[in-house]
């Protein structure tokens, strides 16, 4: 008796893999069919003659297996399988490979990712500005990673800082209460808040949830919002301080390939680009401000088709761009700004803090949370096992919905805080019986909906 191997799946005249393979076969995920071999596929599980094997010889023992070696999903935490070396497991990433020493495919691919930094380029400090007020700026959520970031940038480093915070109807009780306590201890930053209409909001969330099942849209609509504010300030470098994991989740959900990773580095393919700039009249550009241009680019005229061409889509920001549309107005003052500062070489660098080498090599997470709670007056969400995305109520209900829509074969996305927190665990930002309590108690992934959807769904309604 044979069975299609679990979490393969046909899909327009193809087999798709919905889980991470193996090293050597981690992103092959797709396998073209013949008409014959689709008709097989469509009657297992059942016995196989001798033609109809050797028809689908190159799929037998991956694709197509006996019976009893195709693998099952488990229901919970308590059945899964988990990584020898890090938190992954079989639940939170159903259809994950491990190899014959049980490692996973992150810890099985840490030599190469080991060396990822960012898709933007890395800077740790930074010069006083001659041309604005402000050295630098964030957008700041009151959250963990972007109150270290406040922390690092004005009292580590003495730097004028404007905080950008897009006030979210979700925005949770422990972040309101760390941005006003920001507010009193942090002398060198400069706090705005912009928040957007219901009615606009809204529209642009009910579409959202109509293509994603969840409203989740930090930071692209942060950076709408904001970038124009960044050019009439004239503020040289916009910084990011995302958790480590996060972005190296983007290589292993196939949205960032390896090259990206060093693009910002790489000599000689930005002179390519601003050869062409020089030719049509405009500044060649300094070191992240094309990644500047990329991203808002991107969100005010839709994804670069060649992206999706090459094999790397990113559905995340693609749904957000599709929501946006519903309020074309949202993004007029963006599609201006971009316009005026590529033509006058005003551009914010994008730049990314690598948080891992600022703190010493390791970003622990307990380490900063005491930091930040004694010199920014960080307040901890009520679940105090929670280290990752801690200024959002509806936190969970993301999580839940990439988690369900992955687990039923609906979305080939892999839950980013699946990738993340197993990679952090890798990397040791935090203990694996930290991460385990953090899975148990703090995070969406459920095969129910959880309470917090209910959140999410009255305000859409009301």
């Amino acid at each position: 008796m044979y069975d299609l191997q679990n979490r393969w799946k046909i899909e327009g005249g193809e087999l798709h893999y919905y889980g991470l393979r193996n090293r050597a076969d981690m992103f092959k995920n797709k396998v073209k069919l013949t008409k014959k071999q689709i008709a097989i596929i469509d009657r297992l599980p059942c016995e196989l003659g001798e033609r109809d094997l050797a028809a689908v010889k190159p799929m037998l023992g991956v694709q197509i297996v006996k019976a009893d070696k195709k693998r099952r999903t488990p229901k919970s935490l308590d059945e899964a399988v988990f990584c020898k070396t890090c938190i992954a497991n079989d639940f939170i990433i159903p259809g994950i490979e491990f190899d014959s020493e049980g490692r996973c495919p992150m810890c099985q691919t840490e030599d190469v990712t080991s060396r990822f930094k960012s898709v933007v380029p890395v800077m740790n400090s930074f010069p006083k500005a001659k041309k604005s007020r402000f050295d630098v700026a964030v957008f700041y959520t009151g959250g963990k990673d972007s109150t270290y970031l406040l922390y690092y940038l004005s009292k580590q480093l003495g730097l004028s800082v404007l905080a950008l915070t897009w006030e979210i109807p979700y925005m949770s009780d422990s972040a309101r209460a760390s941005i006003e306590n920001a507010k009193k201890k942090l002398d060198t930053v400069e706090f705005i808040t912009r928040k957007i209409s219901n009615d606009d909001l809204k529209r642009i969330y009910s579409k959202l949830y109509s293509l994603s099942e969840n409203t989740c849209s930090c930071p692209s609509l942060a950076y709408v919002l904001f970038y124009p504010e960044l050019v009439i300030n004239r503020v040289p470098y916009f910084v990011a301080g995302n958790e480590p994991a996060q972005l190296i989740g983007l290589y292993y959900n196939h949205m960032a390939p390896a090259i990206s990773y060093t693009f910002a580095e790489n000599k000689a393919l930005n002179s390519i680009f601003n050869v062409g700039r020089i030719l049509t009249l405009r500044p060649p550009l300094k070191k992240g401000q094309f990644q500047t241009l990329l991203t808002m680019k991107q969100l005010a005229f839709g994804d670069n088709p060649l992206k999706n061409l090459a094999g790397y889509p990113n559905l995340l920001i693609y749904n957000i761009v599709e929501a946006i549309k519903e309020v074309p107005s949202i993004t007029a003052p963006l599609k201006r700004a971009i316009r005026s500062s590529s033509r006058t070489g005003n551009i914010p660098a994008f730049v990314q803090v690598d948080f891992d080498d600022i703190c010493g090599g390791r970003y622990d997470w307990r380490k900063i949370k005491d930091t930040i709670t004694k010199e920014c007056g960080w307040v901890a969400p009520e679940e105090s096992d929670k280290g990752l995305h801690t200024s959002c109520k509806i936190e969970k209900c993301k999580e839940y919905s990439q988690f369900i829509r992955f687990h039923e074969m609906r979305s080939n996305m892999i839950p980013f805080s699946a990738l993340e927190i197993s990679i952090a665990s890798r990397k040791q930002n935090l203990t694996r019986d930290e991460a385990l309590s953090e899975l148990r108690s703090s995070l969406g992934f459920s095969l129910t909906e959880i309470p917090e959807c209910a959140i999410m769904k009255e305000y859409l309604k009301g």
